[in-house]
């Protein structure tokens, strides 16, 4: 049991750097790996009328390379990789 989840731990690290090296890394308005500080934002109609559905977003800084869809981060909750360029 011990070597199962030693192993899964091992694939999901090689996983997440891979991804990031794959679509950019460092570079450009790449991200900058993903913020460790997140929260969960509840399902809500917005004044327009849109329904957005329950989902985790990084907390609110400075910057928007440490997003979870910036180009190169890895969104550690759907294992989505980032398409985005960072806008600052």
């Amino acid at each position: 049991m011990e070597m199962a989840i030693a192993c899964a731990l091992v694939i999901a690290s090689v996983t997440t750097v891979s991804a990031q090296s794959l679509l950019g890394g460092n570079t450009g308005l790449s991200g900058t790996g993903s913020n460790p500080n997140s929260h969960y934002v509840q399902p809500h109609t917005t004044s327009s009328g849109n329904y957005v559905s329950g989902h985790w977003a990084t907390n609110p800084n400075n910057t928007q390379l440490d997003n979870f869809g910036t180009r190169g981060n890895l969104n550690p909750y759907t294992a989505a990789v980032g398409r985005r360029g960072a806008q600052y």
